[in-house]
């Protein structure tokens, strides 16, 4: 039988509401919820990064993993017509999460979802459509920040696509230079930790990424003993850095290796299997609302069209999350092969018709550059001082 090892046992955490309630149930029943050897929940740093093992062969409830799949096919649909938009000349560049549904998609169903400190925040990378999408996203949203569109709830049109911004769902903005998230979630984690809230701070970032200064304060932030935040610090691995081959840089085993010199609990799962990636969420998540500790989870995920469009965003060939998600529900009899394709041609038709009317919508104007821009507390247009 495969085991995945992971950290300590953890306890069952506070209920939120929507999707949270349904994982929860699932939890218990697949005894991830167990409740602390420890009475007080506190633990020492040895019992923190202290290995167990979960069995990787459970599974999730039929109701579930349709829900999984049917965001991550939703995700990948929308990658890729994100990608058309670009090559018919109706966007300046494509960057996205196409190969990361596995991950992001879990990610996105866990999440306590709402505004302020009592709610988790995220501090995303450029990667995330499939964790918005699975919160709730429409895909027109995406394309409006994908043709610079006015109507842009992100950005008003003025970003790259993917650099998304939700307050309402604190999703803090996010940035087009590498790593600087980690820096940023150590605020939102300190504000949480002060507040005694049970919500978390989540951040999501790429391998090559951690060879950032930015990355080694999120560890040392992290972990200050009696000050450890309530942060988890994830690394999607998918080998590259734009072109520079991970074995190439990296000594260590394991990038999520690096965690356990800070005394922080770490994991390594496989990003490309969205039932294991649930699963190892979920106990994380849990391990971090409880004893408000770091935890430092590495998934190995793959990237399916390249860096970005300055690479061409062609298909390569690598490991395809969907597809062997597909294999795996046709082989339980959850669903049939023309199921998939009907769910496919619907949602893109709905990603045609959006990017249709987001062609019609007007861009930026000249003036609206100075909205949302601030010096001293006041609007920075110069002219209007």
């Amino acid at each position: 039988m495969r085991m995945r090892k992971t950290s300590a046992s953890t306890k069952k955490s506070t209920p939120v509401k929507g999707a949270q309630k349904v994982t929860q149930k699932i939890s218990e029943k697949l005894g991830l919820t167990g409740k602390s050897s420890k009475a007080s929940g506190k633990e020492s740093a040895k019992d923190a990064v202290k290995g167990t093992t979960i069995n990787v062969r459970s599974t999730l409830p039929k109701e579930l993993q349709l829900r999984i799949f049917d965001d991550m096919v939703k995700s990948r649909v929308l990658e890729e017509r994100l990608i058309k938009v670009y090559k018919t000349g109706d966007s300046f560049f494509w960057i996205g999460g196409a190969g990361e549904e596995a991950f992001g998609v879990p990610l996105g169903l866990l999440v306590h979802k709402g505004h302020g400190p009592e709610f988790d925040y995220l501090h995303m990378h450029y990667r995330a459509t499939p964790t918005l999408i699975a919160m709730g996203m429409p895909m027109i949203d995406s394309l409006r920040l994908m043709m610079n569109k006015a109507t842009d709830p992100s950005t008003g049109g003025r970003n790259f696509c993917n650099h998304y911004c939700f307050p309402q769902w604190n999703v803090v903005p996010v940035t087009s230079p590498i790593e600087v998230q980690y820096g940023m979630a150590i605020g939102t984690a300190i504000a949480q930790r002060r507040r005694k809230s049970k919500a978390i701070s989540i951040v999501t970032g790429g391998d090559a990424g951690t060879a950032e200064g930015d990355f080694a304060t999120s560890l040392i932030w992290a972990s200050r003993p009696g000050n450890e935040l309530p942060l988890l610090l994830t690394v999607q691995n998918n080998k590259w850095g734009i072109s520079t081959s991970y074995d190439t840089q990296h000594g260590e085993k394991n990038i999520a290796d690096r965690g356990k010199a800070f005394g922080i609990r770490t994991t390594v799962v496989n990003g490309n299997d969205p039932i294991e990636t649930y699963l190892a969420l979920q106990t994380e998540m849990d391990y971090i609302r409880r004893t408000g500790k770091p935890v430092l989870a590495e998934f190995h995920v793959s990237r399916l069209y390249g860096h970005s469009s300055a690479t061409g965003a062609n298909r390569e060939p690598d490991i395809c999350p969907l597809e062997a998600f597909e294999k795996k529900l046709v082989d339980q009899k959850y669903i049939k092969a023309e199921d998939f394709k009907a769910m496919w041609k619907r949602y893109d038709d709905e990603s045609r018709a959006a990017a249709d009317q987001v062609r019609t919508e007007p861009v930026p104007t000249r003036e609206s550059i100075w909205e949302n821009v601030y010096w001293k507390n006041e609007n920075a247009d110069w002219r209007n001082f």
